[in-house]
């Protein structure tokens, strides 16, 4: 450990509409002695050798059936890739996403582009302007869930690493929020319970508390919280988009801000 207090948590974010895999996928990094904090996302399009015919990470938790055999096979992957299991493990619903953004009353956000998909057998609209504006808990869930339109003409250069990009400033405003506008316990006994309801995690009621608590309370701010994407390299696997971590960059940060 880098210091007395340091932890680290798996956050999955499941897209339940779309089949159920976890294409949002973060390893999150705790420093309570120091306060900083590390978040890094890890591509969905990350390749693992799973028996399954799209050896993607995405797909390793619904392989295995979700739950906890979902969890200890996602674990096994992570383990490869960075080189320790982590601590706890947070999986969400996208509708959690929005019941935790209502919470804490929406958050103003730069849209980087005009966002408009349908598809019915989802049930997903996205409909959002270009611009600055306040967004809702549906509205956020429109932001973090759209990679292009109907017609591919509007859409991430980058695929999924730009919709990354996009979710990670808007986890930073999320962050910064919470910390600028809850003060008390109450607001974070409060808080809590909206998470819980939401999720599925290893991490208790104390757990939570504490983490809030020390956060808020104990001065973490946003200039010692850092966002990095995974360093990653084209796999080149026939006829199917993967990437394969850059490991000495990787490396890098993880002996800095992970291990």
């Amino acid at each position: 450990r880098k210091s007395q207090d340091y932890y680290t948590v798996l956050i999955l974010g499941r897209d339940t509409g779309g089949g159920g895999n976890t294409d949002t996928m973060l390893l999150a990094s705790y420093d309570v002695t120091n306060q900083k904090a590390t978040v890094m996302s890890i591509p969905r399009d990350t390749m693992v050798n799973i028996p399954y015919d799209i050896k993607r990470i995405n797909a390793v938790y619904n392989y295995y059936g979700g739950g906890e055999d979902g969890i200890d096979a996602l674990y096994k992957e992570v383990s490869q890739l960075v080189g320790f299991r982590p601590d706890f493990e947070v999986v969400i619903e996208w509708a959690g996403v929005g019941e935790l953004v209502d919470a804490i009353g929406g958050v103003d956000f730069e849209v980087p582009m005009r966002m408009r998909y349908y598809d019915p057998t989802q049930n997903l609209n996205i409909d959002l302007q270009k611009g600055y504006q306040h967004l809702d808990g549906d509205k956020a869930m429109q932001l973090i869930r759209f990679r292009h339109n109907n017609d591919l003409s509007v859409g991430y250069a980058d695929g999924d690493i730009g919709r990354i990009a996009t979710q990670q400033a808007f986890l930073k405003t999320v962050i910064q929020k919470c910390l600028s506008s809850i003060t008390d316990i109450g607001t974070i006994t409060r808080l809590v319970g909206v998470f819980l309801d939401n999720v599925q995690t290893d991490l208790t009621v104390n757990n939570l508390l504490y983490f809030g608590e020390k956060a808020i309370l104990g001065g973490l701010s946003m200039d010692n919280v850092t966002f990095v994407t995974m360093p990653w390299t084209n796999a080149n696997y026939p006829g199917v988009s993967m990437i394969l971590p850059d490991v000495d960059e990787l490396l890098e940060i993880l002996n800095s801000g992970m291990n």
